[in-house]
C-alpha cells in the first residue's frame, strides 16, 4: 500500500504573506505563537533541502515587508520570493504558480496571513489542480476565531488536510534517530518547544 505520508523528499514548503503589516490583523493567534511555528517550518524545509517557496503581496502598501526573523532564517528563499502585486490566490499567480510547478512536488504543505483570505484560496484551488495539501493551522491565523474556523471547514470540505507544526515536523521526521530526524527534532526544539511558556 502507498503511503501517503508527506516526507523531505516528496513535499515542498509555501509560506504565504508572512508580513509585519498583515500579522498585526491576526487575533486569533498570538504573534509569538505564529512566528515561532513559520520559524520552524521554514527552517524544516531548509535543513532538510526541501523546497521552500515564499510569497508576500503589495509589500509597498499596508501589508509591509516579510517579517524580518524570516528573512533571517532562510535568506535565500527570501531574496527569491514572489513578490505578488495584488493577487489574492497565489496559485493563480503566473510567477507563483510557475515556481511550484518548478518544486516538482505534488505535496505541498501551506502556512500564511491570513487564513481566512490568503491561505483558503491557493489551498483550495491546488487541490483542484491535483496536489495533495496540508495547511499547518499554527503557522496561520485570522481576524477572528470564527473567520479562522470558516476558512478551516472550507479548506476541509474540500479535501484539504489541517495539521500543526509539532504534528507535520513529527510526520516528516518518521524516525527522529534518522539523519533527517535528528535535525528536525533540533529544529522543533529551537523553535517550539524551548520556548514554550
Amino acid at each position: 500500500m502507498k503511503s501517503n505520508l508527506f516526507s523531505p523528499d516528496n513535499a515542498a514548503m509555501l509560506l504565504i504573506d508572512h508580513q509585519v503589516g498583515t500579522l498585526n490583523w491576526v487575533k486569533s493567534n498570538t504573534l509569538e505563537e505564529i512566528k515561532r511555528h513559520t520559524l520552524a517550518l521554514a527552517r524544516s524545509a531548509k535543513e532538510t533541502g526541501m523546497p521552500l517557496i515564499l510569497t508576500s503581496s503589495q509589500e509597498d502598501q499596508v501589508q509591509g515587508p516579510l517579517f524580518d526573523e524570516l528573512a533571517a532564517a532562510v535568506p535565500e528563499a527570501f531574496a527569491n520570493r514572489i513578490q505578488r502585486q495584488g493577487v489574492v490566490d497565489a496559485m493563480k499567480d503566473p510567477q507563483f504558480a510557475m515556481a511550484v510547478a518548478a518544486a516538482g512536488r505534488r505535496n505541498l504543505i501551506i502556512a500564511g496571513i491570513t487564513t481566512d483570505v490568503c491561505v483558503v484560496y491557493p489551498a483550495i484551488t491546488a487541490i483542484q489542480q491535483g496536489y495533495n495539501v496540508q495547511v499547518v493551522v499554527d503557522g496561520s491565523g485570522s481576524p477572528s476565531t470564527l473567520a479562522d474556523e470558516t476558512a478551516l471547514r472550507r479548506m476541509e470540505a474540500h479535501g484539504v488536510t489541517l495539521t500543526t507544526t509539532n504534528q507535520l515536523i513529527a510526520e516528516l521526521a518518521q524516525d527522529w534517530s534518522s539523519p533527517n530526524g535528528s535535525k528536525l527534532m533540533q529544529v522543533l526544539f529551537e523553535e517550539v518547544l524551548s520556548k514554550q511558556g
